[in-house]
């Protein structure tokens, strides 16, 4: 079985947001949008500063360079602004799999269509373009809204790790881990594409 295409800097568009290759011309709108302590409730990163920005949008970088991850600045269509950030990151191209994570979005722009089409955008370039047979995604066991959330894009729960990560807190936490496979994919994006079409235009 061949490799999976390699994972090349790219952006996806849709009709409520734009993910585009983040860079660090995207750090004065991400320290607009996330210098908000709940925000990082739920994350092993613990951003505070405009400097815990630049430092967070480096270490993507730096991922990226070692090509483990492909980091998005996340755009919200209706008003150009940048909202949050999420990736493609532990990208296996032996395996044909990678994780899509640390997602994250401004309050303002929670419980929209954004982080909805903003999974779609990556789920299809995954499978569709990357060649993906697996993609997978974690969470803190103790979130239940990202935990619900994952069951209703059409993720299957696979399992808990448990104390797999020490938190920026100090909280030693439990994962939980979910996947979509290949095979799921079609009936996964035809769930999704009927459910952004019920949703009204994001608002911000």
């Amino acid at each position: 079985m061949m490799p999976m295409m390699p994972v090349d800097p790219v952006t996806l568009a849709g009709r409520h947001v734009r993910l585009e290759p983040l860079s660090l011309a995207h750090e004065p709108e991400l320290c607009a949008a996330g210098l908000d302590p709940e925000i990082w409730r739920w994350t092993a990163s613990l951003v505070r500063t405009a400097a815990d920005v630049r430092a967070y949008i480096e270490t993507a970088l730096e991922w990226q360079r070692h090509g483990t991850a492909l980091p998005f600045a996340i755009i919200a269509t209706a008003s150009g602004r940048t909202v949050g950030s999420t990736r493609y990151a532990n990208i296996d191209r032996a395996n044909r799999r990678l994780e899509i994570g640390w997602t994250w979005l401004a309050r303002a722009a929670q419980r929209t269509p954004i982080n909805t089409e903003a999974k779609y955008l990556l789920l299809r370039h995954a499978f569709e373009t990357l060649d993906c047979i697996r993609v997978e995604f974690k969470t803190d066991a103790l979130n239940e809204r990202s935990r619900a959330a994952l069951l209703r894009i059409g993720a299957k729960e696979e399992g808990i790790l448990r104390s797999h990560v020490i938190t920026a807190t100090g909280r030693v936490r439990d994962s939980v881990y979910y996947s979509i496979l290949a095979a799921e994919w079609p009936e996964v994006k035809a769930g999704l594409e009927t459910r952004l079409a019920r949703l009204s235009s994001s608002p911000i």
